[in-house]
Protein backbone atom coordinates (compact mmCIF):
# COMPACT_ATOMS: atom_id res chain seq x y z
CA UNK A 1 0.00 0.00 0.00
CA UNK A 2 2.85 2.35 1.03
CA UNK A 3 1.23 4.63 3.16
CA UNK A 4 2.72 6.47 7.05
CA UNK A 5 0.52 6.77 9.53
CA UNK A 6 3.58 8.79 10.88
CA UNK A 7 3.28 7.13 14.22
CA UNK A 8 6.94 7.32 15.26
CA UNK A 9 5.92 10.94 15.85
CA UNK A 10 4.10 9.73 19.03
CA UNK A 11 7.55 8.16 20.33
CA UNK A 12 7.57 10.12 23.72
CA UNK A 13 4.71 12.27 23.32
CA UNK A 14 2.24 13.22 26.31
CA UNK A 15 -1.28 12.30 24.76
CA UNK A 16 -4.15 12.53 27.15
CA UNK A 17 -7.08 10.40 26.13
CA UNK A 18 -10.89 10.71 27.62
CA UNK A 19 -13.03 7.61 27.09
CA UNK A 20 -10.22 5.67 27.15
CA UNK A 21 -11.84 2.69 28.69
CA UNK A 22 -14.32 2.18 25.88
CA UNK A 23 -13.71 0.10 23.46
CA UNK A 24 -12.41 2.62 21.20
CA UNK A 25 -10.19 4.53 24.07
CA UNK A 26 -8.68 0.78 24.37
CA UNK A 27 -7.70 0.09 21.29
CA UNK A 28 -5.88 4.00 20.48
CA UNK A 29 -4.42 3.29 23.53
CA UNK A 30 -2.38 0.18 22.60
CA UNK A 31 -1.72 1.42 19.13
CA UNK A 32 0.07 4.81 21.20
CA UNK A 33 1.66 2.33 23.64
CA UNK A 34 3.05 0.75 20.40
CA UNK A 35 4.46 4.10 18.95
CA UNK A 36 6.15 4.55 22.27
CA UNK A 37 3.98 7.44 23.54
CA UNK A 38 3.20 8.41 27.61
CA UNK A 39 -0.38 7.98 27.94
CA UNK A 40 -2.61 9.46 30.74
CA UNK A 41 -6.61 8.28 30.20
CA UNK A 42 -10.06 10.39 32.17
CA UNK A 43 -12.90 7.87 32.07
CA UNK A 44 -15.23 6.43 34.19
CA UNK A 45 -15.52 2.73 34.86
CA UNK A 46 -15.39 0.34 31.85
CA UNK A 47 -19.09 0.87 30.44
CA UNK A 48 -19.32 -2.93 29.78
CA UNK A 49 -18.70 -6.06 32.13
CA UNK A 50 -16.18 -8.12 30.98
CA UNK A 51 -14.50 -4.99 29.23
CA UNK A 52 -11.44 -5.12 26.86
CA UNK A 53 -9.76 -2.71 28.91
CA UNK A 54 -10.25 -5.05 31.93
CA UNK A 55 -9.20 -7.93 29.39
CA UNK A 56 -5.64 -6.63 28.24
CA UNK A 57 -4.72 -5.26 31.72
CA UNK A 58 -4.32 -1.60 29.93
CA UNK A 59 -4.73 -0.31 33.85
CA UNK A 60 -1.25 -1.21 34.34
CA UNK A 61 0.42 0.04 30.85
CA UNK A 62 -0.94 3.71 30.96
CA UNK A 63 -2.11 6.44 33.64
CA UNK A 64 -5.57 5.76 34.05
CA UNK A 65 -7.94 8.74 35.87
CA UNK A 66 -11.29 7.75 36.84
CA UNK A 67 -13.39 10.54 36.45
CA UNK A 68 -16.78 12.32 35.01
CA UNK A 69 -16.41 14.42 31.56
CA UNK A 70 -18.69 16.55 33.54
CA UNK A 71 -16.47 16.79 36.35
CA UNK A 72 -14.26 20.59 35.62
CA UNK A 73 -12.40 20.95 38.29
CA UNK A 74 -11.66 17.19 38.61
CA UNK A 75 -10.39 17.22 34.48
CA UNK A 76 -8.40 20.78 35.18
CA UNK A 77 -6.15 18.67 37.52
CA UNK A 78 -5.92 16.08 35.33
CA UNK A 79 -4.19 18.69 32.64
CA UNK A 80 -1.92 20.34 35.32
CA UNK A 81 -0.58 17.11 36.25
CA UNK A 82 -0.34 15.09 32.80
CA UNK A 83 0.63 18.34 31.09
CA UNK A 84 -0.51 16.77 27.82
CA UNK A 85 1.46 17.72 24.33
CA UNK A 86 -2.03 16.32 22.49
CA UNK A 87 -5.78 15.74 23.81
CA UNK A 88 -8.03 13.84 22.01
CA UNK A 89 -11.71 13.82 23.34
CA UNK A 90 -13.93 10.35 23.35
CA UNK A 91 -15.58 10.25 26.27
CA UNK A 92 -19.46 10.11 25.26
CA UNK A 93 -22.68 8.68 25.87
CA UNK A 94 -22.58 7.20 22.30
CA UNK A 95 -25.54 4.88 21.86
CA UNK A 96 -28.64 6.08 20.26
CA UNK A 97 -31.49 3.84 22.32
CA UNK A 98 -30.41 5.03 25.72
CA UNK A 99 -29.94 8.67 24.47
CA UNK A 100 -33.92 8.44 23.74
CA UNK A 101 -34.19 6.83 27.52
CA UNK A 102 -31.92 9.36 29.22
CA UNK A 103 -31.41 12.59 27.05
CA UNK A 104 -30.48 15.16 29.63
CA UNK A 105 -28.01 12.88 30.33
CA UNK A 106 -26.62 12.46 27.20
CA UNK A 107 -26.71 16.22 26.65
CA UNK A 108 -24.82 16.76 29.46
CA UNK A 109 -21.90 14.29 28.73
CA UNK A 110 -21.89 14.57 24.99
CA UNK A 111 -22.36 18.81 24.96
CA UNK A 112 -21.16 20.22 28.22
CA UNK A 113 -18.21 17.71 28.45
CA UNK A 114 -16.94 19.11 25.12
CA UNK A 115 -17.00 22.49 26.78
CA UNK A 116 -15.57 21.16 29.33
CA UNK A 117 -12.10 19.60 27.76
CA UNK A 118 -11.97 22.66 25.71
CA UNK A 119 -11.93 24.54 28.68
CA UNK A 120 -9.02 22.88 29.97
CA UNK A 121 -7.46 22.57 26.51
CA UNK A 122 -7.97 26.83 26.56
CA UNK A 123 -6.47 27.32 29.78
CA UNK A 124 -3.28 25.26 29.29
CA UNK A 125 -0.94 25.98 26.51
CA UNK A 126 0.98 22.60 26.66
CA UNK A 127 -1.56 21.32 24.61
CA UNK A 128 -0.88 21.91 20.76
CA UNK A 129 -3.27 19.61 18.91
CA UNK A 130 -6.68 18.73 19.93
CA UNK A 131 -9.12 16.13 18.08
CA UNK A 132 -12.76 16.04 19.03
CA UNK A 133 -13.95 12.31 17.80
CA UNK A 134 -17.84 12.95 17.10
CA UNK A 135 -20.22 10.36 14.55
CA UNK A 136 -21.57 9.83 10.47
CA UNK A 137 -24.52 10.78 12.55
CA UNK A 138 -23.87 14.83 13.20
CA UNK A 139 -25.57 15.16 9.36
CA UNK A 140 -29.06 15.69 9.14
CA UNK A 141 -30.45 12.61 7.18
CA UNK A 142 -31.95 13.23 3.74
CA UNK A 143 -31.99 9.65 3.09
CA UNK A 144 -29.97 10.28 -0.12
CA UNK A 145 -27.51 7.67 -1.83
CA UNK A 146 -24.65 9.49 -2.03
CA UNK A 147 -22.40 10.23 0.84
CA UNK A 148 -22.29 13.54 3.00
CA UNK A 149 -19.55 16.08 3.34
CA UNK A 150 -18.14 17.94 5.58
CA UNK A 151 -19.77 21.39 4.88
CA UNK A 152 -23.63 19.69 5.39
CA UNK A 153 -25.49 20.70 7.55
CA UNK A 154 -25.49 19.24 11.32
CA UNK A 155 -28.50 18.31 12.53
CA UNK A 156 -28.96 14.99 14.19
CA UNK A 157 -32.05 13.40 14.97
CA UNK A 158 -32.33 11.85 17.81
CA UNK A 159 -30.82 13.15 21.08
CA UNK A 160 -27.39 11.06 20.91
CA UNK A 161 -26.74 12.70 17.16
CA UNK A 162 -28.16 16.18 17.92
CA UNK A 163 -25.92 15.91 21.34
CA UNK A 164 -22.75 15.28 19.04
CA UNK A 165 -23.82 18.01 16.30
CA UNK A 166 -23.83 20.49 19.25
CA UNK A 167 -20.54 18.75 20.04
CA UNK A 168 -19.55 19.91 16.66
CA UNK A 169 -20.91 23.28 17.24
CA UNK A 170 -18.76 23.91 20.68
CA UNK A 171 -15.70 22.68 19.10
CA UNK A 172 -16.52 25.21 16.13
CA UNK A 173 -17.37 28.13 18.68
CA UNK A 174 -14.12 27.88 20.84
CA UNK A 175 -12.18 27.37 17.65
CA UNK A 176 -12.96 30.80 16.21
CA UNK A 177 -13.48 32.24 19.67
CA UNK A 178 -9.97 31.59 21.29
CA UNK A 179 -7.95 29.09 18.81
CA UNK A 180 -8.05 31.18 15.94
CA UNK A 181 -6.06 35.22 15.05
CA UNK A 182 -9.90 36.94 15.09
CA UNK A 183 -10.76 35.76 18.92
CA UNK A 184 -12.46 38.55 20.53
CA UNK A 185 -12.52 40.34 23.63
CA UNK A 186 -8.72 41.06 23.52
CA UNK A 187 -8.71 37.54 23.86
CA UNK A 188 -4.91 36.24 23.74
CA UNK A 189 -5.49 33.14 20.85
CA UNK A 190 -4.03 30.05 21.46
CA UNK A 191 -1.63 28.41 19.16
CA UNK A 192 -3.80 24.78 19.67
CA UNK A 193 -4.51 23.09 16.77
CA UNK A 194 -8.08 21.99 16.59
CA UNK A 195 -9.72 19.50 14.56
CA UNK A 196 -12.93 16.94 14.51
CA UNK A 197 -13.21 13.41 13.07
CA UNK A 198 -17.17 11.95 11.99
CA UNK A 199 -16.56 8.10 11.98
CA UNK A 200 -18.85 5.69 10.41
CA UNK A 201 -19.95 2.76 12.70
CA UNK A 202 -16.62 0.63 13.78
CA UNK A 203 -16.18 -3.05 14.51
CA UNK A 204 -13.61 -5.11 16.00
CA UNK A 205 -12.84 -7.55 18.39
CA UNK A 206 -13.44 -7.02 22.10
CA UNK A 207 -16.77 -4.82 21.73
CA UNK A 208 -18.97 -5.67 24.69
CA UNK A 209 -21.28 -2.94 24.29
CA UNK A 210 -25.27 -3.25 24.12
CA UNK A 211 -27.46 -2.47 21.28
CA UNK A 212 -25.00 -3.07 18.83
CA UNK A 213 -24.97 -5.42 15.92
CA UNK A 214 -21.52 -7.46 16.34
CA UNK A 215 -21.82 -7.60 20.27
CA UNK A 216 -24.70 -8.88 19.75
CA UNK A 217 -24.38 -11.55 17.20
CA UNK A 218 -21.04 -12.61 19.49
CA UNK A 219 -22.74 -13.04 22.64
CA UNK A 220 -25.94 -15.14 20.55
CA UNK A 221 -23.09 -17.42 18.89
CA UNK A 222 -21.65 -17.60 22.38
CA UNK A 223 -24.46 -19.35 23.70
CA UNK A 224 -25.49 -21.01 21.09
CA UNK A 225 -28.62 -18.59 20.11
CA UNK A 226 -29.84 -17.59 16.83
CA UNK A 227 -28.92 -14.10 16.21
CA UNK A 228 -32.24 -11.74 16.15
CA UNK A 229 -32.04 -8.36 14.47
CA UNK A 230 -34.35 -5.73 14.82
CA UNK A 231 -33.96 -4.15 11.55
CA UNK A 232 -31.57 -6.24 8.59
CA UNK A 233 -32.57 -3.30 5.76
CA UNK A 234 -30.49 -0.33 7.25
CA UNK A 235 -27.44 0.47 5.19
CA UNK A 236 -24.46 1.72 7.07
CA UNK A 237 -20.66 2.10 6.53
CA UNK A 238 -18.48 -0.44 8.47
CA UNK A 239 -14.74 -0.45 9.31
CA UNK A 240 -12.59 -1.52 11.70
CA UNK A 241 -12.03 0.41 14.51
CA UNK A 242 -8.18 0.56 13.78
CA UNK A 243 -9.23 2.18 10.67
CA UNK A 244 -10.47 5.43 12.82
CA UNK A 245 -8.70 5.25 15.35
CA UNK A 246 -5.18 5.60 12.86
CA UNK A 247 -6.50 8.42 11.15
CA UNK A 248 -7.46 9.97 14.42
CA UNK A 249 -4.05 9.73 15.50
CA UNK A 250 -2.27 10.50 11.97
CA UNK A 251 -5.01 14.39 12.06
CA UNK A 252 -3.80 14.79 15.46
CA UNK A 253 -0.18 14.57 14.71
CA UNK A 254 -0.15 16.37 11.20
CA UNK A 255 -1.72 19.47 12.69
CA UNK A 256 0.22 19.19 15.78
CA UNK A 257 3.65 20.19 13.21
CA UNK A 258 1.56 21.92 10.81
CA UNK A 259 -1.58 24.48 12.09
CA UNK A 260 -3.06 24.14 8.29
CA UNK A 261 -4.34 20.41 8.62
CA UNK A 262 -6.92 21.48 11.15
CA UNK A 263 -9.87 20.99 10.10
CA UNK A 264 -13.61 18.63 10.23
CA UNK A 265 -12.78 15.71 8.32
CA UNK A 266 -15.04 12.11 8.10
CA UNK A 267 -13.60 8.67 8.41
CA UNK A 268 -14.69 5.76 6.71
CA UNK A 269 -14.48 2.98 4.63
CA UNK A 270 -14.77 2.71 1.29
CA UNK A 271 -18.36 2.27 -0.84
CA UNK A 272 -18.14 -1.12 -1.58
CA UNK A 273 -17.92 -1.34 2.63
CA UNK A 274 -21.49 -0.33 2.97
CA UNK A 275 -23.23 -2.92 4.46
CA UNK A 276 -27.01 -3.64 4.84
CA UNK A 277 -27.33 -4.84 8.62
CA UNK A 278 -28.65 -8.26 7.24
CA UNK A 279 -25.26 -8.59 4.70
CA UNK A 280 -23.23 -7.66 7.57
CA UNK A 281 -24.16 -10.30 9.93
CA UNK A 282 -24.56 -12.89 7.45
CA UNK A 283 -21.03 -12.27 6.76
CA UNK A 284 -20.29 -12.69 10.11
CA UNK A 285 -22.05 -16.25 10.65
CA UNK A 286 -19.86 -17.30 7.41
CA UNK A 287 -16.90 -16.09 9.07
CA UNK A 288 -17.77 -17.79 12.63
CA UNK A 289 -19.14 -21.26 11.35
CA UNK A 290 -15.89 -21.42 9.00
CA UNK A 291 -13.63 -20.60 11.98
CA UNK A 292 -15.55 -22.99 14.74
CA UNK A 293 -17.60 -25.40 12.94
CA UNK A 294 -20.65 -24.47 14.44
CA UNK A 295 -23.89 -23.51 11.99
CA UNK A 296 -24.31 -19.99 13.33
CA UNK A 297 -27.97 -18.45 12.08
CA UNK A 298 -30.07 -15.47 12.07
CA UNK A 299 -33.54 -14.34 11.67
CA UNK A 300 -34.98 -10.77 11.24
CA UNK A 301 -37.79 -9.55 14.52
CA UNK A 302 -38.44 -6.02 14.46
CA UNK A 303 -39.06 -4.87 17.75
CA UNK A 304 -40.89 -1.55 16.57
CA UNK A 305 -37.96 0.71 18.01
CA UNK A 306 -37.23 4.41 17.81
CA UNK A 307 -36.41 6.12 14.43
CA UNK A 308 -32.98 5.54 13.64
CA UNK A 309 -31.82 5.98 9.60
CA UNK A 310 -32.25 3.73 7.26
CA UNK A 311 -29.17 4.67 4.87
CA UNK A 312 -26.10 6.87 6.20
CA UNK A 313 -22.69 6.91 4.43
CA UNK A 314 -20.02 9.71 4.09
CA UNK A 315 -17.70 11.48 1.94
CA UNK A 316 -14.49 10.55 2.72
CA UNK A 317 -12.85 12.20 -0.20
CA UNK A 318 -11.37 15.57 2.20
CA UNK A 319 -9.31 12.99 4.46
CA UNK A 320 -7.78 11.10 1.16
CA UNK A 321 -7.63 14.17 -0.90
CA UNK A 322 -5.61 16.07 2.32
CA UNK A 323 -3.30 12.83 3.26
CA UNK A 324 -3.40 10.63 0.48
CA UNK A 325 -4.86 8.71 3.04
CA UNK A 326 -7.04 5.49 2.11
CA UNK A 327 -8.76 2.45 4.21
CA UNK A 328 -6.50 -0.52 4.80
CA UNK A 329 -8.54 -3.42 5.90
CA UNK A 330 -11.93 -4.12 4.30
CA UNK A 331 -15.16 -5.25 6.23
CA UNK A 332 -14.27 -8.84 5.07
CA UNK A 333 -10.87 -8.84 6.60
CA UNK A 334 -12.52 -6.86 9.70
CA UNK A 335 -14.81 -9.76 10.13
CA UNK A 336 -11.80 -11.97 10.08
CA UNK A 337 -10.13 -10.08 12.63
CA UNK A 338 -13.17 -9.84 15.02
CA UNK A 339 -13.76 -13.77 14.70
CA UNK A 340 -9.86 -14.61 15.62
CA UNK A 341 -10.47 -12.00 18.81
CA UNK A 342 -13.70 -13.62 19.94
CA UNK A 343 -12.23 -17.46 19.54
CA UNK A 344 -9.27 -16.49 22.03
CA UNK A 345 -11.24 -14.48 24.47
CA UNK A 346 -13.56 -17.62 24.55
CA UNK A 347 -10.51 -20.08 24.60
CA UNK A 348 -9.28 -17.76 27.27
CA UNK A 349 -6.11 -16.92 25.60
CA UNK A 350 -4.23 -13.38 26.07
CA UNK A 351 -6.47 -11.07 24.25
CA UNK A 352 -3.62 -8.41 24.69
CA UNK A 353 -0.97 -10.52 22.35
CA UNK A 354 -3.82 -10.77 19.51
CA UNK A 355 -4.58 -7.25 19.75
CA UNK A 356 -0.68 -6.88 19.40
CA UNK A 357 -0.79 -9.15 16.21
CA UNK A 358 -3.93 -7.27 14.81
CA UNK A 359 -1.91 -3.95 15.17
CA UNK A 360 1.03 -5.20 13.46
CA UNK A 361 -0.96 -6.91 10.40
CA UNK A 362 -2.60 -3.56 10.44
CA UNK A 363 0.28 -1.36 9.73
CA UNK A 364 2.17 -3.90 8.19
CA UNK A 365 -0.57 -3.98 5.30
CA UNK A 366 0.40 -0.27 5.08
CA UNK A 367 3.93 -1.00 4.22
Amino acid sequence: MGFDFGLDFYKGKKVLITGHTGFKGTWMCAMLLQAGAKVTGYALEPPTEPSIYGLCGMDDRIHSVLGDIRDLSHLMKVFDEAEPDIVIHMAAQPLVRESYKNPVYTYEVNVMGTVNILECVRTHPCVRSFLNVTTDKVYRNREWEWGYRENEELDGYDPYSNSKSCSELVTGSYKNSFFANNAHDGEEFCRTAISTARAGNVIGGGDFAVDRVIPDCIRAALSGREITLRNPYSTRPYQHVLEPVAVYLMIAARQYTDPCFAGSYNVGPDETDCYTTGELVTLFCDKWNRATGQQVTWRSEYDGGPHEAGFLKLDCSKLKRTFGWKPVWNVEKAMEMIVEWTIAYRDKESVSQVMERQLKDFFGTCK
